[in-house]
């Protein structure tokens, strides 16, 4: 039986990233946001540098960058920058407790999505990776 030719191709909706980095010094900190991230349904990748995620990560189907503000070596703020300059448009969300005003002025200028204080409201993370989602969603 020949193909119908006016058949059309299957298509797969395009999906947005699931997979989330946190980066953060503190492996308490790292091990309470992975399981906060995989009981909403994210996969999750855990560094405890900026310098071991540059070395280790694939930015391909990253949906969001999770980061401390101070940590030893490279900054949050300066991995933010050189995210900027590797792959732009990659989300960036900062924990912190170090949340000044300086500081988040400067995050969000950079282009992060979100700047939460510690200890961090499970309910904002999840409310901050929904607009994430949502804004891939809109592509």
């Amino acid at each position: 039986m020949p193909a119908d030719i006016h058949a059309r191709p299957r298509t797969t909706p395009l999906q947005s990233p699931s997979r989330v980095s946190v980066i953060d010094d503190d492996e308490s900190v790292r091990v309470a946001s992975s399981s906060l991230l995989r009981s909403l349904g994210w996969e999750v990748s855990l560094y405890p540098s900026a310098e071991s995620f540059l070395d280790d990560d694939s930015l391909d189907g990253l949906a969001c960058i999770i980061t401390d503000l101070n940590m030893p070596g490279m900054s949050g703020l300066q991995l933010q920058q050189r995210l900027r300059e590797l792959k732009p448009g990659v989300p960036v969300m900062f924990i912190t407790a170090f949340a000044s005003d300086a500081a988040r002025r400067q995050a969000l200028d950079g282009g992060a999505v979100c700047f939460l204080g510690k200890p961090v409201d499970g309910a904002a993370v999840a409310d901050c990776l929904e607009r994430i989602r949502q804004g891939f969603l809109k592509g």
